[in-house]
């Protein structure tokens, strides 16, 4: 099954602290179903040093689910559904549910 938020993908929040944001998914892990957004859902982690390489405190994007995440749709940059359709030449592409637009680049 394709997959309906891709990396690369602008997104919006829809639940938890930071809500209404938007932002770019980082990465996707299939496997259990969680985004790492930019700038979203930041944690702290404490680093160890190693080789080249300072410890401290470091601000990171923690994962995400994807039940919390909505695309911005193309036309109204609003919270949008996904959906496929094949288009004429024979590809299959992301639509959003609200406007129709291919969010497909």
């Amino acid at each position: 099954m394709a997959a309906k938020i891709r990396k690369g993908d602008r997104v919006i929040v829809l639940t938890g602290r930071d809500k209404g944001k938007k932002g770019s998914v980082l990465r996707v892990d299939p496997s259990t179903q969680r985004a790492a957004v930019q700038g979203i859902n930041m944690v702290k982690r404490h680093t160890a040093p190693r080789a080249g390489d300072t410890g401290g405190i470091r601000e990171i994007e923690a994962m995400i689910h994807l039940s919390n995440l909505a695309i911005e749709d193309p036309k109204t940059g609003k919270p949008s559904r996904v959906g496929f359709k094949v288009l004429e030449d024979g590809r299959k592409v992301r639509v959003a549910r609200r406007s129709g637009e291919v969010v497909d680049a």
